[in-house]
């Protein structure tokens, strides 16, 4: 039977093991495949993927804080993950470890339109935020990125394309937010921890915020509130995790069954 699972540090509020195990019973693989979730400390993470190689696992997705680690311990990487320099997806194949990366075509296929010639502000710059700069600047668009320490945009940045938008860009300026930081996860009010205030959105605006957890976030409300468009984590996670899901097995992902169980 093979096994699949998420792995990252907290993993406990995941919706892929719901996802995924949704699509196996659809399909009728549940029999045979299998999905959950393990918590692993940074320290622990390289030990725990190659245990894995030997416990029936053909895979998994890599979340929080591990999508560096996850690309630079890979055997061979795809040359999208190689080019953002995180990995979210690995394969296990005769004893090898396989890193994808579908952050950046997940992100691209949640949002309701092209981004081609929008001037988009990226807000973090770990590996999720690696992905979503990469996909929208080959989409054609003006990407900003802040992050807390302006070293790490800039570097982001030089690597990957865009520009630093400084300690304090103005929300309001742009037609894309993205949140691609972890502020959320654990609680964090992200009107203290990011550049952003509550009445800072705009009518006509797309405001992304990749986290995710019982129903809508403080940072989606506001943006809903002030007439912005939205997307939120769970729907980035379903076509991300539909892909894989794709890598994994070769078959199509039902997507509105994956959807409605993330959903719960």
């Amino acid at each position: 039977m093979p096994r699949l699972a998420v792995l990252g540090h907290p993993v406990s509020h995941s919706r892929s093991p719901a996802m995924h195990n949704a699509a196996f019973a659809l399909l009728g693989m549940a029999e045979e495949w299998g999905y959950e979730a393990i918590d692993v400390a940074p320290d622990e993470f390289e030990r725990r993927v190659q245990a894995m190689l030997g416990e029936g696992f053909a895979g998994a997705n890599v979340t929080v804080p591990h999508k560096g680690a996850a690309l630079a311990l890979a055997d061979t990487v795809s040359e999208t993950a190689r080019e953002i320099g995180a990995a979210n997806t690995l394969s296990f194949v005769a004893g090898e470890v396989h890193a994808d990366n579908t952050d950046a075509q997940g992100l691209l296929d949640a949002l309701p339109e092209s981004v081609q010639g929008i001037r988009a502000l990226v807000l973090g710059a770990g590996g999720a935020a690696r992905a979503v700069v990469w996909a929208l600047t080959r989409e054609g668009a003006e990407v900003e990125v802040w992050n807390r320490t302006e070293l790490r945009s800039a570097n982001l940045c030089q690597e990957l394309g865009g520009r630093p938008a400084g300690p304090s860009p103005d929300p309001g300026a742009f037609g894309l937010i993205v949140n691609s930081t972890a502020v959320g996860l654990r609680g964090e009010d992200p009107f203290v921890d990011l550049p952003l205030t509550r009445s800072g959105f705009a009518s006509g605006q797309t405001v992304v915020d990749m986290v995710y957890g019982e129903g809508r976030t403080p940072l989606l409300a506001a943006a809903i509130e002030a007439g912005a468009r939205v997307v939120d984590g769970i729907e980035v996670l379903v076509h991300q995790g539909g892909l894989s899901f794709g890598i994994w097995t070769g078959r199509e992902a039902p997507l509105d069954a994956m959807r409605a169980a993330a959903r719960g």
